[in-house]
């Protein structure tokens, strides 16, 4: 994405995920925020880390901002207007997440977007969606977790639905909207001109169903939260032993086969002879390998596990993870110098890219979360007095 621009009104975490995914590829991000106080996620803590300057920053913040520059504006007074207005007439992409109609009010209709630069990509995230009876709403993530069926599906149980330990509705809506521009960028190559993207916390939560959607809208039965256990696959969820628990996702007959081999048990026994069979007869699947692996300590377990081929895991606390070879050797991790807080450690993009001989070539330079308005200087010399020091964002 190197050489797009991508100007990001948007605040909290759906548009700065979005934004972000667009930083993590090299497009240059001037995140604008309101004077004094900045996006709402800078004062969303604790936790809070203490800068040299004396103030406190929020680890929230930090988790969805790297790579990007900060420019404070008041879109309510005319220089903030007249700052929001050229760099639209330069960018390539404009993200927004405010409340349906309010970018309007602010004196930015799409109409006048695109008279500003018809080639302009416009992404607009919402809670409910920008139109039908509930379009207006307030979009927070565990609301729609919950309006979305998300958290129906989600517990020990039909009586106890719980939310996602992330908020996983804000972070699909970025991803989805950072699809959807670049997919409307592509558009743009054959036609010349840009589009409106639009997505929404109810979108995107819809849009991972996945399987359990299906089980309505065909077979139409109604899902419902059954704890660590796959509706539709046994054994596959979360198996206690001595010391703890494991994972085990027998996916086929083959590798429950594989299981029984190992443990000394009747594949074909009542009830276990088919994958149908054994969801049918769930409780009695987990009672018989729950007395099984009562005497075994999870590493032993996942060790045998593992020779006989069956797919088999731990559960990791996040800082089991953080410290786990295999998570840092994916490049999950990056540095980045930020200016109050020294060097500090960031969850890392997703993505790896690689040339056909093997030679990877995924960008390892990135730049830190910004301070408020830290490049409120450079962007306005660069918009009014053509200084080339503004044009890209320094990352070495």
């Amino acid at each position: 994405m190197a050489g797009t621009l991508v100007v990001d009104l948007t605040r909290a975490l759906a548009g700065p995920q979005a934004a972000m995914m667009m930083a993590d590829l090299g497009a240059r991000v001037v995140k604008v925020e309101s004077p004094g106080t900045g996006d709402d996620t800078r004062s969303w803590g604790p936790p809070f880390v203490p800068g040299s300057d004396g103030d406190e920053v929020a680890t929230y913040f930090l988790s969805c901002n790297r790579n990007k520059e900060s420019v404070a504006l008041d879109l309510k007074s005319d220089d903030g207007r007249a700052v929001l207005a050229e760099l639209v007439r330069r960018a390539d992409v404009l993200m927004e997440n405010f409340r349906p109609g309010t970018l309007d009010r602010l004196g930015f209709p799409p109409q006048l977007l695109s008279e500003l630069n018809p080639r302009l990509v416009v992404l607009s995230i919402s809670g409910f969606g920008h139109d039908g009876p509930e379009g207006g709403r307030a979009g927070y993530d565990q609301i729609a977790q919950g309006e979305a069926g998300l958290m129906s599906l989600t517990g020990s149980g039909p009586e106890d639905p719980q939310r996602v330990g992330v908020p996983i509705g804000d972070v699909l809506s970025g991803m989805y909207g950072a699809y959807g521009v670049i997919a409307a960028l592509l558009e743009r190559e054959r036609t010349g001109r840009g589009q409106v993207v639009r997505t929404s916390l109810l979108a995107s939560i819809v849009g991972v169903h996945a399987f359990q959607g299906t089980r309505w809208t065909v077979a139409k039965e109604v899902p419902r939260a059954q704890g660590n256990h796959h509706p539709s696959i046994a054994p596959y969820g979360l198996f206690h032993c001595r010391d703890g628990a494991v994972q085990i996702a027998c996916g086929n007959e083959g590798l429950w086969r594989r299981l029984c081999d190992e443990f000394g048990l009747e594949p074909d026994g009542a009830g276990m002879a088919t994958n149908a069979q054994r969801v049918a007869h769930r409780p009695q699947v987990i009672a018989l390998l729950e007395k099984t692996f009562a005497d075994l300590d999870k590493a032993d377990l996942l060790q045998r596990l593992s020779v006989a081929g069956v797919p088999s895991g731990r559960v990791r606390t996040l800082e089991e993870v953080y410290e786990w070879d295999q998570t840092r050797s994916q490049g999950l991790l990056v540095d980045v110098e930020h200016p109050t807080l020294g060097t500090v450690q960031l969850p890392g993009p997703p993505l790896r890219f690689f040339t056909p001989d093997g030679s990877e070539t995924t960008p390892v330079h990135h730049a830190s979360p910004p301070l408020l308005d830290q490049h409120g200087d450079s962007i306005r010399a660069w918009l009014w007095e053509g200084d080339d020091l503004g044009k890209t964002l320094r990352r070495d």
